[in-house]
């Protein structure tokens, strides 16, 4: 399938202004080349030749492959207490646990509350696939050949400016839903109370549904992005014969 001179005229563009910074004009140019030859090695490359479609869908595969991987691993049972993306106690939150922690009942009040905090990130991951699923699919094959000609985490920074937003809004509900369930807020609220009945303190209401949304969120796209770049620098991450030939015409 050949390429349209309006296309190739808008994909250089596009490759034009992702790749603009403040470097020398030396540096600039360099980059500016490497990205030019890379999508033209994508549409025109040694070997056969790839249309616009199986482009696009290659990327949409990529990411609905590390989405896939995200939400399979963060919303297993202590998927993100037993990883790197493990949600800890907020700032604001710290002086309050540093003050109720000597209060009796409160003595695993910094345990029990990231215990829980992390149980409900997990329920709300089970239901994050199909808020993805629109962003993913609204890719277009310009999108898609920046995103190819990119940087090792572009796809990732794509699907993050398309839908971090819509998910956090609608992530929102999921969360306060599972931090009730796993009853951390009437925890954090019990703790809160403690902690403001205290002498000499200054009453104080942090709130967990922000910071877990957020927390939460930040995990996934970091565990997407690094699937994203497992796929873009090792051969042995493409499954599919589709990902094989997208991304060895970027290689």
């Amino acid at each position: 399938m050949k390429t349209s001179k309006w296309t190739k005229y808008t994909l250089l563009i596009a490759i034009l202004v992702s790749a603009f910074s403040f470097e020398s004009n030396a540096q600039f140019l360099d980059k500016l080349k490497k990205k030019v030859d890379k999508a033209e090695s994508v549409l025109n490359g040694k070997g056969q030749s790839l249309g616009k479609d199986q482009v696009a869908n290659g990327l949409k595969e990529a990411l609905d492959n590390g989405v896939s991987t995200a939400v399979e691993t963060l919303s297993a049972k202590d998927g993100y207490l037993d990883s790197q993306y493990k949600i800890l106690i907020p700032e604001e939150a710290q002086k309050v646990i540093s003050k109720v922690k000597h209060v009796p009942g409160f003595e695993n009040v910094e345990k029990d509350l990231v215990l829980k905090m992390n149980e409900a990130a997990e329920i709300a991951a089970k239901k994050a696939a199909p808020i993805f699923k629109d962003a993913i699919l609204s890719m277009s094959f310009d999108d898609a050949m920046t995103i190819l000609t990119g940087e090792d985490d572009a796809a990732t920074s794509y699907l993050k400016s398309k839908s971090y937003q819509s998910l956090y809004k609608e992530f929102m509900p999921v969360i306060i839903s599972a931090l009730d369930e796993v009853n951390a807020r009437t925890y954090w609220r019990n703790t809160v109370n403690a902690y403001n009945k205290l002498p000499l303190v200054k009453d104080v209401n942090p709130e967990l549904d922000d910071h877990v949304n957020q927390s939460a969120l930040n995990g996934m796209f970091s565990l997407i992005e690094k699937k994203e770049e497992g796929i873009r620098n090792n051969v042995d991450q493409r499954p599919t014969q589709l990902l094989k030939d997208v991304f060895a015409k970027q290689d």
